[in-house]
């Protein structure tokens, strides 16, 4: 199992980490435990040493399973992951009080990584007025938090001021070679690697989406070699930046497990051909955008209520992507009045879109494809 180390930390984790969030499930949604403990006994065997959940994955139930599995393992031999839910914090007490119930549902004295989960602007804030850090930081003085890290949902701007707020040990960001100018992304990634900051990678195959494409696309991953999985790029990807200390997957099948261990027991770094046919797929990719809505918003507030931004991305992600499954929480789970159907045309969008797009006519389309592509589901 390939390994990497973190200098600023002195420790050495796999290069692959087990996400904890997307276990195999039984016909009523639980964890299929048998099955579940079976990839996490593959994955530790094959040598991975890095293991991360959360406070609400699986309903709760991750944090107290993945517990239970890794007790049959000496302590020293693998680094647990678990992560602050910064929502449920309404007093400086809270931080405490939800740490202590993690540590007894994970059954263990600390935590090796511990993270502030999903921070954007809002919960920065938050963080800031309830003093949480400096909690976190107490609970690392007492020996139960070992690394104090964040992971990452927002623009570039906020990862700023956030990882040059202080000296972390670590964090988590969302990298895949289709969404280097998403979230943090590429200039995120620099800063990190400039601060010397370790990174914790998640969403590499951006929950599945980099995994297989249609006929022409995949066919120019086979032809660089018959033996390797779509998937596999992806990941590779990922690892080849120096700065990247852990990738990580959420396998949910044992095949995943396998090829994810494949890929990682004898890990190479991409070769030229290989960074050239990304640059190819992501340019195929990308050519598939509907329009080119950046979601400025300056066509909101909609008089009708429209969310025109979340609809064209939505639109143009489905189209990227050709799969509803991309789209489908966020197409079913919109509000019904932010739906294009009940755009009024009134035009007041057109005539403030720095883009000059045509909103009105646009909309009607993602409307169309959006339903139909329901249908077919």
């Amino acid at each position: 199992m390939e390994k990497r180390k973190m200098e600023k930390l002195g420790v050495e984790t796999s290069l692959l980490g087990f996400g904890c969030m997307r276990f195999p499930t039984t016909a009523e949604g639980k964890i299929d435990e048998a099955r579940a403990e079976k990839m996490l006994d593959m994955a530790y065997k094959a040598g991975v040493n890095y293991f991360d959940t959360a406070y609400p994955y699986h309903d709760g139930a991750s944090e107290p399973f993945v517990g239970k599995v890794l007790n049959k393992y000496d302590r020293d031999s693998y680094y647990l992951a678990t992560k602050l839910p910064v929502w449920l914090v309404e007093k400086e007490e809270d931080v405490r009080r939800i740490f202590e119930e993690q540590l007894e549902r994970l059954k263990k004295d600390y935590v090796d990584f511990y993270l502030l989960h999903a921070l954007d602007k809002e919960r920065w804030e938050k963080i800031k007025s309830l003093k949480i850090v400096e909690t976190c930081e107490q609970l690392q003085k007492e020996g139960k938090i070992k690394n104090l890290g964040f992971s990452f949902h927002d623009d570039y701007e906020v990862f700023e001021e956030i990882l040059t707020s202080r000296n972390w040990d670590f964090c988590q960001i969302q990298y895949n070679y289709m969404d280097t100018e998403e979230q943090a992304g590429d200039k995120g990634y620099s800063l990190t690697e400039k601060l010397g900051v370790p990174l914790v990678i998640m969403e590499p195959i951006r929950g599945g989406s980099l995994a297989g494409f249609s006929e022409d696309i995949n066919a120019k991953f086979q032809a660089l070699d018959g033996n390797k999985s779509v998937a596999s790029y992806a990941l590779r990807w990922v690892a080849s930046h120096p700065n990247v200390k852990v990738v990580l997957s959420g396998m949910s099948t044992e095949e995943q497990a396998a090829d994810n261990l494949k890929t990682f027991s004898d890990f190479q770094p991409l070769n030229r051909k290989e960074w050239q046919t990304i640059e190819e797929v992501v340019t195929t990719l990308r050519a598939r955008v509907q329009n080119g809505c950046t979601g400025c918003a300056y066509c909101m507030p909609c008089p009708a209520g429209v969310n025109i931004p979340r609809n064209f991305h939505l639109w143009n992600q489905y189209h990227i992507y050709q799969k509803y499954g991309v789209v489908k929480s966020g197409w079913e789970g919109m509000d019904e009045k932010e739906r294009p159907v009940n755009c009024i045309k009134c035009g007041k969008c057109e005539n403030v879109c720095p883009q000059h797009l045509f909103i009105r006519k646009n909309l009607e389309q993602v409307q169309k494809d959006l339903e139909e592509a329901r249908e077919k589901q």
